[in-house]
């Protein structure tokens, strides 16, 4: 049944709890901005009442007693990042899995081998399948010296969500750039941030003691892999422009890549903490003044609103999350897209200017506590219910239009 067909006034009025099969190669305790995700929408829709079924790779960390609301399949780690693993297909795993205990509807968070198996475990069974667009990965080839690479790989990732019936995507102006060279189904759902943890009432003069930073020494922290994709050397020149102006200036860098060798080498005053989660990370952010965010790969950025819940003074270019969530000049600073000296300006402005930083540190996280996770897991919930209501994907069309029901009109009545 194709979605612009249903009309839910001829559904039932009352339908049980979705059982939602997820699948993703990445997933706490793995750190990173997609596993930190997946699991906020997972336990988000579990707290909603529907029964969650995870798939993903096995990790060291797990226990070997089964666990019925998971299936773990085997990975392979991912060169540099020995700690991530790529699931391997498992294509009659999940046959077995779904037609024993069928979902509605099939989320795929990635689209490596295991994401790819499970859409076709999902047409095979004529299970709706919805996808997420969380990693740019067709970018990231331009700074591993296989830029020749971003076409294929951006028809690949295309290919792929276009089979699925609708593809989640965290900004407008992402679904308007993938829109742009061919995705269909386009639907955006934006990420959260959890204030209690991320608050700038966790900052602690302890910690800083360790970083070697005095109290009013301006401390430039950054969150994120150590790696080419994340624009390391603008982060390099923003550290080398503040430090020039303000010389007690300290960098703080939170975790781990294949470019820490390098970074420890060129700058050995600088702070490397390493991967940090739970409440740590959230001293560690809180313990800083100016949050440097160069990245210029990013679908969204969970660090942004991370730190600006944490009370720092943001630094980012315009785009991302941070185009949709800071107020320029009031709750961070945004850098004209890939502008280095810009951006290192505006960081440097900051390091000199520590009042100019606690007010733009202030209302950044006035700004954050208005956008939790609970708004972002409801809309999550209604396409998963939309989704399921329409059946398998069909050819798509320019854009699945699906007409309001009694079911989805009661949900949403829920929900309010």
């Amino acid at each position: 049944m194709h979605a612009d067909s249903i009309v839910f006034e001829d559904l039932p009025g009352e339908r049980r709890s979705l059982r939602i099969a997820v699948v993703t190669e990445t997933y706490p305790p793995e750190v990173n901005g997609v596993a930190t995700t997946a699991a906020r929408f997972v336990e988000g829709l579990r707290e909603r009442g529907h029964e969650m079924q995870l798939v993903r790779p096995r990790q060291e960390a797990d226990s070997p007693e089964k666990d019925p609301a998971q299936t773990l399949v085997p990975g392979l780690a991912i060169p540099n990042y020995p700690s991530l693993k790529m699931g391997m297909p498992a294509r009659r795993t999940l046959e077995r899995l779904w037609t024993l205990r069928r979902p509605d509807v099939v989320q795929i968070v990635t689209e490596g081998p295991l994401g790819w198996s499970a859409l076709r475990a999902a047409e095979k069974l004529k299970l709706p399948a919805v996808s997420d667009f969380r990693t740019n990965f067709h970018a990231y080839s331009t700074h591993y010296g296989v830029g020749w690479l971003k076409k294929p790989i951006a028809a690949y990732l295309r290919k792929f969500h276009n089979r699925t019936l609708f593809t989640f995507v965290p900004t407008e102006a992402l679904r308007d750039e993938l829109a742009g060279i061919g995705f269909r189904g386009l639907r955006v759902i934006a990420r959260g941030v959890d204030t209690r943890r991320f608050d700038s009432a966790r900052r602690s003069e302890a910690l800083r003691a360790q970083w070697g930073a005095a109290p009013a020494d301006p401390v430039l922290l950054y969150v994120g892999r150590l790696a080419p994709e994340k624009n390391l050397p603008c982060l390099v020149a923003a550290y080398e422009e503040a430090k020039s102006r303000a010389p007690r200036a300290k960098l703080v860098l939170v975790g781990d890549g294949p470019e820490r060798r390098n970074l420890q080498a060129r700058f050995p005053d600088a702070v490397f903490a390493g991967q940090r989660s739970g409440d740590d990370l959230g001293a560690h952010y809180a313990s800083g003044d100016i949050f440097l965010f160069p990245s210029l790969t990013e679908t969204y950025g969970n660090v942004t609103l991370e730190a600006m819940a944490s009370g720092l003074a943001l630094v980012a270019f315009g785009y991302a999350a941070a185009a949709d969530v800071i107020r320029h000049g009031s709750s961070g600073l945004l850098a004209p897209y890939g502008d280095t000296d810009a951006f290192a300006r505006l960081a440097a402005g900051l390091a000199t200017s520590p009042s100019r930083a606690a007010d733009l540190g202030a209302h950044a996280r006035y700004d954050a506590c208005s956008r939790g996770w609970d708004r972002e897991v409801q809309q999550l919930e209604v396409a998963l219910l939309i989704a399921a209501a329409t059946g398998p994907a069909q050819k798509k069309g320019p854009d699945l239009a699906v007409r309001p029901s009694n079911l989805l009109a009661q949900r949403l009545v829920d929900l309010g």
